[in-house]
Formats: C-alpha cells, structure tokens, sequence
C-alpha cells in the first residue's frame, strides 16, 4: 500500500505540489489524473524517494520514506516517465544488472530475467544490445527492471507515451496481473480510456493539490458526467474558477 500524507514541494517560487494526501491500496489499480504541469511527476518522485518532500512524508507498506528511504525503496518497482536503459547491455543484461543492485544472487537474478522475459514476450529482442530498441521494446526492457526484486508496489509515470497499440495492449494486460496478483499499482496518465479500463480508484490533481479521489463512480457522480473524461475537465474548470 502507499500512502501519501500533505506531501508539499517548492522549487523556488513554484508550488509543484501542495498538501497532497490520498491512499492507494493492494489489490487495486490507482490512477493519478492531471493536465501537464498539474504535480503528477512530482508527487511520484517524492513517493519514490527521488524528491524529497518540504513538508508531509509519504509510506511505503508503512515505511516512511523520509525515515526509511531504503526500506522504502525496497517494495517498490518505478517506472518513471521516459526511463531509459543501458544502450550497451542486451535486454536481459540490464535486467540481471538491476538485479545485482537489489543484491539478488546470480542464479536468482539469471532465473528472474528468463521469466520475465517469457512473460513480457520478450523474446525476439532479449539477447540484443539495446541500442536501436524501438520505444515498446525499451519499455518492455525498464519495465522488467521494475519487476525484477518482486516488489509489492509499482509505480509508473505515463507508461504508454509513444506506444504503439499493441505495447499499449500487453501493458494493459501485465497491469491487470499485477493487480490480480494483489500487488499495488499506482499510475500517472492524462488519457481516460485507459483510466476508465484499468483502474479501480483514480486521484484528480489540479494546481498542485488533490481536487477529487476515489471511485471512478463516485468522481463522475461528483461532477455530475457520466464520462469520466467530461467530469475530468469539469473538475479542472472547477479549479480554474478558484
């Protein structure tokens, strides 16, 4: 489960973000909804532990990550937005690697990459260099790095930006495993399709703080649309008028 609790970041005069506070639980697909420039990244680098919060704290399975960032660390598997990967290794090369970094041993981390690559379908790509992936073929590759410790949270920053159907597709269908698996997945996304397929709870930020949480009923039903892109831009209109 993460939890973020009056997390608040500054850079400079800027307010990023601003006593931002939701949960996003086991089990569950959790969205983090907002126009560009609204917090998102912001607020899932400081859960992270990448940003370190001005004020508030985030936790992860009830570690603190201003306390405990390594403990932290240790549950989570990121995707941030436009990872990239080591052009020089093969695809099961940079996934054994983020392996040794997470201290796994060479027979585990060797035994971790082969099935991930099998259920990534992985294949065609696993033993080429990385250098001239296309960009679903990186993110396969980023995304099993995510993966490799078995952590019991995922984070991902605008995963499928310049996918193609069927990457788009297989992410989808890895997400939903996951979350069958009773892993915690939390995502920053701007397109409602997706949202509306995948995920259970969704948090609307605006200017840098919280505007709605919850449900993907209860979100429409608050701002009286059916569609969850009408009440998306309802919410943000809400805001403006602020």
């Amino acid at each position: 489960m993460l939890e973020a609790r009056g997390l608040s970041k500054s850079f400079g005069s800027v307010a990023a973000v601003r006593g931002v506070s939701f949960v996003a639980r086991d089990g569950q697909i959790t969205g983090l909804l907002g126009a560009n420039g609204a917090g998102k990244s912001t607020t899932l680098r400081m859960l992270y532990t990448v940003l370190k919060p001005d004020s508030g704290d985030a936790f992860i399975d009830g570690t603190s990550v201003l306390a405990d960032p390594t403990t932290a660390r240790r549950s989570l598997g990121v995707l941030s937005h436009g990872a990239g990967v080591y052009n020089h290794l093969t695809a099961r090369e940079n996934i054994a690697y983020f392996g040794e970094l997470h201290g796994m041993p060479a027979a585990q981390r060797a035994a971790r990459a082969a099935e991930l690559i099998e259920l990534l379908e992985m294949q065609p790509f696993a033993d080429r260099l990385a250098k001239g992936f296309s960009q679903g073929q990186r993110l396969k590759t980023a995304l099993a790095r995510a993966l490799v410790h078995r952590p019991k949270n995922l984070l991902l920053d605008e995963p499928t930006n310049g996918l193609d159907v069927m990457a788009v597709r297989g992410l989808r269908k890895l997400l939903v495993q996951l979350r069958e698996a009773g892993h915690c997945v939390l995502f920053s996304s701007h397109v409602m399709q997706e949202v509306e397929q995948l995920c259970d709870e969704v948090v609307v930020v605006a200017g840098g703080q919280v505007v709605a949480a919850g449900a993907l009923a209860d979100i429409r039903a608050r701002a009286g649309n059916q569609q969850l892109e009408d009440a998306f831009v309802h919410l943000m209109g809400d805001e403006v008028k602020k």
